[in-house]
């Protein structure tokens, strides 16, 4: 493993010019035909780094500087402690800024923060967490629900840490039911102040980064009323704590949520509130206004509409944790996958010399496979990425193109935050015992990571929001829709199902394959087959689901709901099909921008094996629905086998390009240790056997005792 990284492009030190050994020649195909496939690797860490490259390198950079590293084994008292300094660290390096207007001394660039903010997982999750509160949930709901006085006044103490504060929006009674929370705040129009209540305990705003210690102000959402009228969730800035003494004002409280399973350095708590008066200017006024003689006015009539604006405007949590996920994922595979490079066990092929672990068929399986998901995850994440700078710059900002963003957001945040715990996991168990030893890390992102997946949006409940767009596309649109990567719906809808129910779709497969193995994986294999076996399988389940739930709004609502939920779990299903055929797509598109020819047959089987992955996954489904053949399902697993055995030689070329060097990963077991350790013993035992001293083996001896008691009879 090379020891340096070179800081220009982010690619370990020599291994720019590395090419891969040529795969065996069971493992050739017609594209690696005329030469050996190699990956440039280099290029390709460009084409992962995206975009936003430069801004990537610079916040990797700084994730690898020792004060910002996570130290293991603080009490979580003194691990806050430490996340809180570290922030001001991001101040002083100009880490904070980038989102902010140029008015108050931002640069107006949204996608370089988000992609920044990505990368410091790299150092601790707790820190980038932390900074997100501050700057991604607390600074930005001051910048995007505030108005230009609002910028001025809090914007300038809020990026220099002068004012540290939370984003109290969920209630212990009202996780992800937003628009139910019960907190108030109503206008009093004698003293121009708003009276901000917690009517009872499950109204508490809980688990709040930065509320049980550091918080000194909060952007707190409740049910805005005025004039005897609830006009529904808005924002209020408030004042929490006095910055001498760090005692809560007057009618404020909390607690402290304690220990919690990882992300210790950041301080959640509790707050409430007992009809706490706020000047009537501290509404964030943006979207919705209340005037000094407490009439209401906004430039969104429809209530609705304005509650989906004002939470938009907060997308970019989810956009932030997609990436931060992905990133966490290409960390553990490089060190799990360098680690397999070098670690032996068991002699497998020889009498002398064990096996790397990687030679081993089931351990491709395990890291290969999420290695491919790593990739199509970090090519959607990067899309993801792209679609919101268009959003928030101001680009592309129609109501379209917010809707669609927020689907894409709700679509892939669930896909990479689920698959960075199974990775984390995987490779844990991939490298034995070491891999539970905190200085290799996986047990450590592992327990921060995980909650990522029920917070910014519950993966569950996310997808669901996803269906329910699938559903609404469908409805407006029958037989073209549109959205996405989604091809038109299959003309004659019913016609077809009837072909796949009664088998003839298996059976012209059947005959179309002639009974030849080598023709069916041909075609299972091919891109265009991929692509369509995906895409249909979303669009019959959304067909379905819609055909189920047809006429469900005129029923009453008792009935309408139950009917719902009686094709829930489908929907949901449904929804992560969609995304991952959003994630696949994003996987082709990038492939179309490699130029390399070595590079892109390398990749070309990685995207194969993801594609086949989702496949073989799903394969009760494709072969229930008479989308495949009996014969040519069982080519699926046989096809990835072949895979594995052609992305072998590359494997380290592919975690290579990641770019992290040994300040990133911080892991024992990816410094080559183990390679030395391997090394010594191999050539301890070959200088024992060739000095003639060597024990005899007990089982060489019985056999030669079988031998000659053989021979002495005949």
């Amino acid at each position: 493993m090379t020891e340096l990284a070179d800081r220009t492009t982010g690619i370990p030190a020599g291994n720019a010019s590395r090419t891969s050994p040529a795969p065996s020649p069971q493992a050739a195909t017609p594209a690696a035909a005329a030469g050996t496939a190699a990956v440039d690797v280099a290029a390709l860490g460009e084409l992962l780094l995206g975009k936003w490259a430069d801004t990537r390198l610079k916040s990797r950079a700084l994730a690898g500087r020792p004060e910002l590293y996570k130290t293991e084994g603080l009490t979580h008292t003194e691990h806050r402690k430490r996340a809180f300094g570290q922030l001001r660290i991001l101040v002083d390096n100009g880490a904070v800024h980038r989102a902010f207007p140029t008015s108050v001394g931002g640069a107006d660039d949204h996608g370089g923060n988000v992609a920044g903010f990505q990368e410091l997982v790299i150092a601790d999750p707790s820190l980038q967490i932390k900074a997100g509160v501050q700057w991604g949930l607390f600074g930005s709901a001051v910048n995007h629900l505030g108005t230009a006085e609002h910028h001025e006044k809090w914007l300038p103490g809020i990026m220099s840490l002068d004012i540290p504060g939370c984003f109290a929006m969920t209630e212990t009674g009202h996780g992800s039911d937003v628009a139910s929370i019960a907190t108030t705040a109503t206008y009093d129009p004698a003293s121009g102040e708003f009276v901000v209540h917690t009517p009872f305990r499950a109204a508490w705003k809980d688990y709040i980064g930065n509320a049980a210690a550091d918080g000194l102000a909060a952007v707190v959402f409740a049910q805005l009323v005025t004039k005897g009228v609830n006009h529904g969730v808005h924002a209020f800035y408030m004042d929490l704590r006095d910055p001498g003494t760090k005692e809560f004002l007057p009618g404020i409280g909390g607690e402290d949520d304690g220990v919690k399973g990882g992300l210790n350095g950041i301080d959640n708590g509790r707050l409430h509130f007992t009809r706490v008066r706020i000047p009537r200017t501290n509404l964030l006024n943006r979207y919705g206004n209340v005037a000094a003689d407490g009439s209401y006015s906004s430039p969104i009539p429809s209530p609705g509409r304005r509650f989906f604006t004002m939470l938009g405007t907060l997308v970019q949590g989810r956009v932030s944790l997609d990436g931060a996920a992905v990133t966490a994922s290409k960390l553990a595979l490089k060190t799990a996958i360098q680690y397999a490079t070098e670690r032996r066990q068991f002699n497998a092929s020889s009498q002398t010399d064990e096996e790397v672990l990687l030679d081993y068929q089931r351990h491709q399986r395990r890291l290969f496979t999420r290695l491919a998901t790593t990739y199509a995850a970090s090519f959607a994440s990067e899309q993801l990425l792209q679609k919101f700078d268009d959003v928030f710059s101001g680009r592309s900002d129609t109501d379209e193109d917010r809707q669609d963003l927020e689907t894409l957001a709700a679509a892939l945040k669930p896909l990479s935050t689920w698959h960075a715990l199974d990775t984390l996991q995987e490779c844990r168990e991939a490298c034995g015992g070491a891999g539970f030893l905190i200085e290799n890390r996986f047990a450590s992102l592992r327990a921060d990571l995980d909650v990522y997946a029920t917070f910014e949006g519950d993966n569950t409940v996310l997808l669901q929001l996803v269906a329910k767009r699938l559903l609404a596309d469908y409805a407006k649109e029958f037989r073209s829709v549109n959205f996405g990567v989604l091809a038109r719906y299959v003309v004659g809808q019913a016609t077809g199902v009837a072909i796949h129910r009664t088998g003839l779709r298996g059976v012209a497969q059947f005959v179309a394959d002639s009974g030849s193995v080598q023709k069916a994986a041909l075609a299972i294999k091919d891109e265009s087959s991929q692509r369509t076996l995906l895409t249909d399988r979303v669009q019959t389940m959304v067909a379905e689901v819609a055909a189920a739930l047809k006429g469900a709004n005129k029923l009453p609502q008792h009935q309408g709901a139950a009917l719902f939920n009686s094709h829930q779990n489908e929907l949901i299903e449904a929804a992560q099909a969609h995304a991952e055929l959003l994630q696949w797509e994003a996987f082709t598109e990038a492939l179309g921008k490699v130029t390399d020819p070595g590079t892109k047959v390398v990749l070309t089987w990685l995207r194969d094996l993801f594609g086949l992955s989702l496949i073989e996954k799903n394969l009760s489904w494709y072969l229930m629905n008479g989308r495949l053949s009996m014969q040519r399902g069982r080519t699926v697993g046989e096809y990835i086998n072949r895979l594995l055995v052609k992305i072998r030689p590359h494997a380290l070329d592919l975690v290579d390009a990641f770019g992290f060097g040994p300040e990133h990963l911080r892991a024992e077991i990816a410094t080559g240790a183990e390679k030395l350790r391997q090394d010594e013993a191999r050539a301890y035992f070959r200088r024992q056997r060739a000095s003639g001293q060597a024990p005899v083996d007990e089982k060489i001896l019985l056999a030669r005792t079988a031998r000659d008691n053989k021979a002495s009879r005949g």
